[in-house]
């Protein structure tokens, strides 16, 4: 309780120590307002009657303060205090053998967190390989509107597995929109269009209208499985600031067969368009 109270002077370098060590936010949120020597001891208090998964992260939050180096928060008033504190801690831990026992625990724990992390991709790919699936089987169907609406669905998913966050297909008054993710700060309307003829110069302008009508920052995403015609792009891009990226079906192939992963995808598109004006930047040129 000492180490805590003297190594932190400002709460949020306090608080981010906490989750680091393991302490759940709950928990650190139920005690807000008390002194940090108060909310250390009522934390302690705590992970005692969660029983072994309390012990685990008190052994954790012990090993977190041995391991200083120096005060972590610039602003403790008495940093000099503060270490011979942190010391004192060191010491009563490895006359009792705690820093051990911490190592191994952490050690147990950074096995079961690889073992996570590997059941995680793997559980990611099958998901791709049944997103595959889809695209094919959709590829192979005869309603076209029934399959526009599927694509939808796919991009959505598809978004929603790289952990880019996705609002499915909604409506703002008379105005449709296929849907709408955030990357890299900004905001992106999306297209999603699986039709047998490209789209037209008509059909860039008035999705443009979509994006243009929201806030400045806002860019767009048109995903055409069909492609796109080489003179359209060409006209549309002299007329219009490239704030629209254009995205093909060879593209998707590329991204769901994991040639190429969506968040390079998006980079790589996006920077073209960007810094070069290049609304629809072919993904083989740099990954086919």
């Amino acid at each position: 309780m000492q180490a805590c109270g003297l190594c932190f002077w400002l709460w949020d370098p306090f608080r981010a120590f906490l989750r680091k060590a393991g302490i759940p936010k709950q928990l650190i949120d139920r005690f807000e307002g008390e002194s940090k020597y108060k909310m250390t001891r009522h934390i302690l208090g705590e992970l005692d009657g969660m029983g072994d998964d309390g012990w685990l992260i008190q052994r954790r939050l012990l090993t977190e303060l041995c391991q200083l180096r120096r005060v972590p928060d610039d602003n403790a008033p008495d940093p000099k205090k503060a270490m011979e504190a942190i010391r004192r801690l060191r010491q009563l831990a490895i006359e009792h053998g705690e820093l051990v026992e911490a190592d191994r625990t952490n050690a147990q724990q950074r096995g079961q967190e690889a073992k996570l992390r590997q059941e995680a991709l793997v559980a990611r790919q099958q998901k791709m390989a049944e997103l595959r699936g889809v695209f094919y089987e959709l590829a192979k169907g005869t309603d076209l509107q029934a399959r526009g609406y599927s694509l939808e669905q796919l991009v959505g998913t598809l978004f929603t597995l790289n952990e880019i966050p996705y609002r499915p297909s909604y409506k703002t008054g008379v105005e449709q929109v296929d849907g709408h993710f955030n990357f890299q700060g900004f905001d992106y309307l999306v297209e999603a269009r699986w039709r047998s003829g490209m789209p037209n110069h008509a059909d860039l302008a008035a999705f443009k209208s979509k994006v243009d009508g929201k806030i400045a920052s806002t860019r767009g995403m048109f995903f055409s499985i069909a492609g796109f015609r080489a003179e359209v792009v060409s006209e549309f891009g002299r007329r219009a600031p490239a704030n629209v990226v254009l995205v093909a079906g060879e593209d998707l192939i590329l991204v769901l067969e994991g040639q190429v992963s969506l968040q390079d995808a998006l980079l790589y598109k996006i920077r073209r368009a960007a810094q070069e004006g290049v609304m629809f930047a072919p993904l083989r040129e740099r990954f086919g």
